[in-house]
């Protein structure tokens, strides 16, 4: 069975840091791509980075670069995301995904989804 389990979130003051990850099922970790989501309230679910299993080739959204970075361990067990110089506009639901296909950043290329971890950042 697919899990995909977040954790890491929680409430940081603007210029803060913090660091997501997210414990993939052995059947997840052979997906193409993993990715990082976030959603906040009222608004899409958006594509913040993504990361190809097979070669380590991070892709970001452009609000983000410079900022975030998209690990995943040698095991390719776990995914991370450093998120530095926080500002409160990443204040959002932050998801795990799995899939494949492009654009990178488009929800409907993943077919699994962790339940999210919450990441406020106060001004």
């Amino acid at each position: 069975q697919v899990q995909l389990l977040e954790s890491g979130g929680g409430t940081v003051q603007a210029g803060g840091s913090l660091r997501l990850s997210c414990a993939a099922s052995a059947y997840t970790v052979k997906s193409p791509r993993m990715a990082w989501f976030r959603q906040a309230p009222g608004k899409e679910r958006e594509g913040v980075a993504a990361i190809s299993t097979a070669t380590g080739t991070a892709y970001y959204a452009d609000s983000v670069k410079g900022r975030f970075t998209i690990s995943q361990d040698n095991a390719g067990n776990t995914l991370y995301l450093q998120m530095y110089f926080l500002k409160p506009e990443d204040t959002a639901m932050y998801y795990c995904a799995s899939g494949g296909g492009w654009p990178w950043s488009s929800p409907s290329q993943y077919n699994y989804w962790g339940q999210g971890t919450q990441v406020t950042v106060s001004s």
